[in-house]
């Protein structure tokens, strides 16, 4: 293929991806927006957080007094599931719930033995939802979070709010990631972009669109529904067990999917190899483990992110133009995202050498499953993790 194709196609891309791909790249699909004009005279259900937790005595705390502290007029109670933990997870969640004076309205559990065939954390939220379901008020919803996400006080109010509305199975947020480090806003701003690339949020909201993505840190389920599905149990090996509980509940009912601000993840990726570790640990999953996908990925790459730097370095006349005007778009693209995280919008350039890293983290990422080292999670690994 001629240089001169080669530029073709990458504007061609890029007009396509910022003219007809749902506008993922605007970041409007947000919490904040329409929520006042819902109506504000609802019954309130009950709710119960259900909290995975696995060596998070770091972070776990604050998450606790958040959710302790949310505005909400309905029945909410907290259950933690510590998974085998090998620090004071536990201890510290009991301590923030004193804190705040609410001790009586968290149950601290310790996950069964794990079995073959699930994951930990599905695991730890099967054992929280059937704990859930004994309660002497048995939840309407069920909120699934991380135990990272620090929440202001009114996100639950809201989200409840959204769900009842619009009667969603499925209310989810991408909470706003930690971008401090260089390592960070390098990289996760683009992890955004690129996930909101890959499920159009506006197409993920629409019941008629078959498009199903969710964010693992936030999820407000209604339990009727999961339970109509056939519950967690239906997923239990799936590795990418955000969109695979949408893929599930979106057959059943609608969904919604949006970005916040108002809760963030305390999580940090302070280098870029722990940026790696975070993406390499599923990024071959999502090719559903195919060499075929992964070789077409990687070519989309080439061809979309990186020939336009190429083609400005080492071609002239119109290859170098439209090679440029394709590099010009993608820096566009990312400015919405850019801003949201309330970094230079100069990332914007360094698009091409980001994409390379993630296709450098993908390429690792089936490197370590052929290995049978891959999807490793804080000391476990999932070499037969489900794919889809």
């Amino acid at each position: 293929m001629t240089a001169l194709a080669i530029a073709a196609l990458s504007c061609v891309i890029w007009i396509y991806l910022l003219a007809a791909r749902g506008g993922f790249w605007r970041t409007t699909q947000r919490d904040a927006v329409a929520t006042s004009a819902l109506r504000p005279d609802i019954a309130w259900p009950p709710v119960t957080a259900v909290i995975p937790a696995r060596d998070e005595a770091a972070v776990i705390g604050e998450t606790i007094r958040g959710l302790l502290r949310q505005d909400y007029p309905g029945s909410f109670e907290l259950i933690v599931v510590d998974d085998h933990s090998n620090d004071d997870t536990c201890g510290v969640a009991r301590r923030a719930a004193l804190a705040v004076g609410a001790a009586e309205r968290l149950t601290v559990v310790a996950a069964p033995t794990l079995p073959e065939g699930w994951t930990g954390k599905l695991w730890s939220l099967q054992h929280g939802i059937r704990l859930a379901e004994t309660l002497p008020e048995p939840p309407d919803y069920l909120l699934l979070t991380d135990a990272d996400i620090h929440y202001t006080d009114r996100v639950l109010m809201e989200l409840v709010r959204r769900a009842v509305h619009d009667d969603l199975v499925l209310t989810s947020l991408m909470v706003k990631l930690r971008c401090v480090s260089f390592a960070e806003q390098a990289l996760i701003p683009a992890f955004v972009f690129f996930f909101q690339m890959l499920y159009p949020f506006a197409w993920v909201n629409r019941a008629d669109r078959r498009t199903a993505a969710a964010a693992g840190g936030c999820m407000l389920v209604q339990r009727r529904a999961l339970d109509v599905a056939g519950g967690i149990a239906a997923i239990r090996s799936e590795l990418i067990d955000d969109c695979a509980l949408a893929r599930l509940l979106k057959a059943n009912g609608k969904i919604w999917l949006g970005l916040t601000d108002r809760a963030v993840s305390a999580r940090a990726c302070a280098s870029v190899n722990d940026a790696r570790r975070m993406i390499s640990r599923c990024a071959y999953a999502q090719l559903r483990y195919s060499p075929w996908w992964l070789a077409v990925t990687s070519s989309g790459m080439l061809v979309t992110y990186l020939a336009p730097f190429a083609l400005v370095l080492f071609t002239s006349g119109p290859s170098q133009l439209l090679g440029a005007l394709a590099w010009l778009l993608m820096a566009l693209a990312l400015q919405p995202t850019l801003r949201f995280y309330g970094v230079t919008p100069w990332w914007g350039l360094a698009l091409p050498a980001i994409a390379g890293a993630y296709l450098v983290f993908t390429l690792d990422s089936a490197w370590q499953h052929l290995s049978g080292t891959g999807s490793e999670w804080k000391g476990r690994v999932y070499p037969g993790a489900s794919a889809q």
